[in-house]
């Protein structure tokens, strides 16, 4: 009866043993996420809107989780504060000029709070000071975006299929040109007499040319241009020498 009596005590202490162990394992967990057991500094931030952060949140640098959301308050209709523990030796990577925003982890997961890196020659940030934020985009924003997207889309592809019912149907000038077989040739008739009216008034010109009373206008007009021509490579010439002569001092 004793050695009975003796194995459960030995039992029920184990298990107390193994609970208590069990127990302290849970709370170091619970602290290591918590950074209950690390030195840290409190700083803040302030959005229009807190797109579902809650206190407990992580907070994360360079893909890094650094701390944890301590607490959510609104200042006023336009601001909200939101106030982060991060990692004491942490704060010497995150400057004045970085920003916070907002993510979430995965597709659906928690919000989660992201800094961003900032430049190398700001200063650290100190216990107490602010960083700028970027306001988070909305999922309700981004699928109006989608749908005035996909609206226009519609109306432009509606457009674009009346215009070419109309032009199978001969209607409009591109239609009637694709189905007119007169019209067409019109317009091929329309491009032959232009060419011939350009080829005439070329031989027009050579004709004033060679005309007696014309001929002292255009020679003055060829002198000019020859003239114009032999002043433009003198003033290339004297660059090139002047350009040389900078290069030997």
């Amino acid at each position: 009866m004793e050695n009975k009596k003796t194995n459960y005590k030995k039992k029920l202490g184990l298990f107390v043993f193994i609970g208590i162990i069990f127990f302290f394992g849970i709370i170091f967990f619970i602290g290591r996420q918590k950074n209950l057991f690390t030195s840290e500094i409190k700083i803040s931030t302030s959005f229009k809107n807190a797109s579902g952060l809650k206190p407990g949140n992580m907070v994360r640098f360079s893909g890094i989780a650094i701390g944890t959301i301590d607490n959510i308050s609104i200042v006023n209709d336009s601001t909200v504060r939101v106030e982060m523990n991060i990692k004491d030796d942490t704060k010497k990577f995150i400057k004045l000029d970085s920003k916070a925003s907002i993510s979430s982890e995965g597709v659906i997961g928690d919000k989660i709070l992201v800094i961003s890196q900032g430049s190398s020659t700001a200063k650290p940030i100190k216990a107490g000071q602010t960083l700028s934020s970027f306001e988070p985009i909305e999922f309700s924003d981004i699928m109006a975006s989608v749908k005035v997207s996909s609206e226009n889309a519609e109306i432009i592809t509606d457009e674009l299929a009346t215009i070419l019912i109309n032009i199978n149907e001969g209607e409009g000038t591109l239609g009637r040109l694709m189905k007119d077989e007169k019209m067409a040739d019109n317009l091929d008739a329309t491009m032959e007499n232009l060419k011939k009216s350009s080829k005439g008034l070329n031989e027009n010109m050579e004709a004033a040319k060679n005309n007696f009373l014309l001929r002292g206008y255009f020679k003055k007009k060829e002198r000019a241009k020859k003239k114009a021509a032999e002043k433009a490579a003198e003033e290339a010439e004297k660059k090139k020498e002047d350009a040389k002569k900078g290069k030997s001092k």
